[in-house]
């Protein structure tokens, strides 16, 4: 997990088992336990970005899917 507008460490699929390029980041929190600033990130592939915004939204969890850029220059 990453924090909301943080660069990720990695840019693997955060699906179990899923060793992917990541190309989606999905930022949630669950309302029952975080503040509406504690935003906690997963990333997700093509295949994956689709179950993984089911398993939150059937949890009613606040969230925002959006294409994941990774820019490329940080640390060139």
């Amino acid at each position: 997990m990453i924090g909301f507008g943080a660069a990720p460490e990695t840019t693997s699929c955060s699906r179990a088992g899923c060793q992917e390029t990541a190309g989606w980041r999905l930022d949630w929190r669950n309302p029952r336990i975080h503040t509406e600033d504690r935003v906690k990130t997963w990333l997700a592939c093509d295949e994956h970005v689709e179950f993984l915004r089911q398993f939150l939204l059937t949890r009613d969890f606040p969230l925002r899917v959006s294409p994941l850029a990774v820019d490329v220059t940080e640390g060139a």
